[in-house]
Formats: structure tokens, sequence, C-alpha cells
């Protein structure tokens, strides 16, 4: 089992709505960089961890917990002209582009950016690297462990 962050604007895509759709399940669609489409495509398993966290807004950070659920996919969004995700390069042959579905686990408290940058155990999360952008990150077991710690503390 492997264990991941997963960022999501909650302007697109919350916890909440993770919480409301069918099966509380939602297919990760959207992702543009390839080292994050590399992460679903070759790495995540049904099973593996996800903490869900919310960017670009008031207050990031942890939101909750969820699972990979279902295996990867080509990402529907590339071929829909509609979308803001359309890729005008990608073809149903060739798709360029993937997604996977993420089933929740359990809304959290939100466990704010700077409380996890006051986090010694967090220390090494590459969400936390001055400069990273991307919107799937590998967590260790470590990490895993020390969030959800400062989730439930005791």
């Amino acid at each position: 089992m492997q264990y991941w962050l997963m960022k999501s604007e909650p302007d697109e895509v919350s916890i909440d709505d993770l919480a409301a759709a069918p099966r509380s399940t939602l297919p990760w669609t959207g992702v543009r960089n390839y080292q994050a489409r590399n992460f679903m495509r070759d790495a995540m398993r049904p099973g593996d961890g996800v903490l869900f966290y919310h960017s670009s807004c008031a207050e990031p950070g942890i939101a909750g917990v969820a699972e990979v659920a279902g295996r990867v996919a080509p990402d529907p969004t590339q071929f829909d002209p509609g979308s803001p995700y359309f890729d005008p390069k990608a073809s149903r042959g060739q798709p360029r582009w993937v997604s996977i579905d993420v089933r929740l686990v359990r809304k959290t408290r939100l466990l704010p950016l700077t409380t996890m940058r006051a986090a010694p155990e967090l220390a090494t999360m590459q969400v936390l690297r001055r400069g990273n952008r991307l919107s799937i990150t590998p967590v260790t077991a470590d990490e895993w462990q020390a969030v959800l710690r400062l989730l439930h503390p005791l």
C-alpha cells in the first residue's frame, strides 16, 4: 500500500463534493502535469491511502482521508472541447491524460498548512517544499501516520 496527497481547489471539487457523490466516489480528472499523471498511471493502486488537500483557498490544508477506488482510465475531459481541461492533441486512440477514482474514507477537521509546516515530523513532506506545485505527491508511511496523529490527537 502506498500513500498520496491529492490537491483540489474546493471551488472545483471539495471534500463535501466527494462526500455527496454517489458511493462517495469521484474520478480525479483535470490533471495536466506529466509527473502527477505518471503517479496516477504508473504507481497508484486501488486501496492506496489519499490525503485530500484543499488548495488555492483562504485556508489550505488536509480536509479528509480517502482511498484510490479504481484503476486508471483515460481522462474524459481531455476530449471535451467545452472543458477547461480539453487537450486538442489528445485522441481517443492515443489519450495523453488519465484519471483515477477516489473514494471518501472520512471527512476530518481541517489540518491547516500552517500546522503542517510547524510539525517537525512532516518536514520532509513534498507538499511543504518551496516551489512545489504538483497536485499529486507521494506521502511516506511515517508522514501518513504523523498526519493521522495530528488529525486525531490523544
